[in-house]
């Protein structure tokens, strides 16, 4: 993987990590009128932290270590959050916190590797 493609994939990934999150937060505060967007725009934002995330850990790792299964259970938690936030708007903050202890936990196994 040459570095260029690295760089784009990396900014790709944190751009849209950060877009699924802030997706996630507007689901739980946004009016209903606003789900079919929020919802496009997080799936879009979904399906790119997905393809950039196994396309790095495969350039970079040659798809090891088990930390990357951590991050993908993470991003399955995430991807799935928004569209609760708008179905069962009474557990908004549950929402809030999960969201926030996911993204949490990606970026603890990115940065310790602990397996």
């Amino acid at each position: 993987m040459n570095p260029h493609e690295l760089t784009s994939l990396h900014f790709l990934h944190v751009f849209s990590a950060i877009a699924l999150v802030a997706t996630t937060f507007y689901a739980c505060a946004g009016a209903p009128e606003t789900r079919k967007r929020v919802l496009m725009w997080s799936g879009i934002a979904s399906l790119v932290v997905a393809l950039t995330g196994i396309r790095m850990w495969q350039g970079i790792y040659g798809f090891a270590g088990g930390w990357a299964i951590v991050k993908l259970f993470c991003w399955l938690g995430l991807s799935a959050f928004g569209g609760l936030a708008y179905r069962r708007r009474a557990q908004a903050s549950l929402w809030l916190i999960l969201t926030l202890l996911l993204t949490a936990a990606a970026l603890l196994m990115i940065y310790v590797r602990p397996f």
